[in-house]
């Protein structure tokens, strides 16, 4: 197994700890990894793609645990309300954002997701998919678009709140928490 990914992501976190995205750059990376200044490029095509493959590599089991578990509760019969699929999402995303790594990790997710940038992520854990299908458990009268638009229009909020991207360094949300539940809530379930 080539551990030269895994270098450019640790070195990559860690340069990232310490400045902000934009003063990282990709020679800084493979120069902190001890690496050839083609290695970012080689390995993973540019400097997003390593911040997403390093986001999904860090991330994946926070979600993956979490829909794992709701997925089992759903083989036994439990139906989601908004409420329920809503606190979901927010617990992990507020334990990170208590955390100067965790709300480095979000700060970077947000910048990426919100981009506008297509990401090519492995785990199905970054897929709308699922969640949708939560919700339309939850909400049956919803199609698949309107709950894959939903999820949508609550995962930009959220990354909004927890990862402020436009923000030049990840700070902790400023709005309370049970306000931005009510809300997310409220998108999921309105009529």
């Amino acid at each position: 197994m080539d551990p030269t990914p895994d270098r450019l992501l640790a070195a990559a976190e860690r340069l990232l700890l310490a400045g902000d995205y934009d003063s990282v750059s990709v020679r800084a990376i493979c120069t902190a990894a001890g690496l050839n200044p083609a290695a970012v490029h080689y390995h993973f095509g540019s400097k997003d793609a390593l911040v997403a493959a390093m986001l999904e590599d860090r991330l994946a089991p926070v979600w993956r645990g979490l829909l794992d578990d709701l997925e089992r509760r759903r083989s036994e019969g439990w139906v989601p309300a908004a409420a329920d699929l809503a606190d979901a999402v927010l617990a992990p995303l507020a334990g990170l954002a208590a955390d100067p790594v965790g709300r480095l990790r979000l700060h970077l997710l947000a910048r990426v997701l919100l981009s506008g940038q297509r990401m090519h992520w492995r785990s199905p854990w970054f897929s709308l998919d699922p969640w949708a299908e939560l919700l339309r458990a939850a909400r049956p009268d919803l199609s698949g678009e309107q709950a894959t638009t939903r999820w949508v229009l609550a995962f930009q909020l959220l990354l909004q709140v927890f990862g402020q991207p436009a923000a030049p360094a990840p700070a902790e949300p400023r709005l309370p928490l049970d306000a931005v539940r009510s809300f997310v809530t409220a998108g999921l379930d309105a009529p």
